[in-house]
């Protein structure tokens, strides 16, 4: 199981919904918008990316899984305000 980044750009909004359930049905935490982080195994990566594909359609948009290693995610660096 590896830690990752699942972004996305998705013009419509009830399908951006839908993806941003799946991403909660998978346990990954909402980190921005449309930013979901979490550790998925490479099974579930590329079945989240099928289950996107066919919620997508043939609605513009686009979502991208990045797998990030402890060694880059312990280097991470961030700002946060209330």
């Amino acid at each position: 199981m590896g830690r990752c980044l699942v972004v996305y750009d998705i013009v419509e909004d009830r399908i951006r919904t839908k993806i941003a359930d799946l991403c909660l049905d998978y346990g990954l935490s909402r980190i921005q918008y449309s930013a979901y982080l979490g550790n998925l195994n490479v099974a579930h990566q590329a079945e989240l990316l099928q289950k996107a594909k066919r919620r997508l359609g043939r609605s513009a948009g686009h979502v991208a899984i990045f797998p990030i290693c402890d060694a880059d995610f312990k280097g991470r660096r961030e700002v946060q305000t209330p």
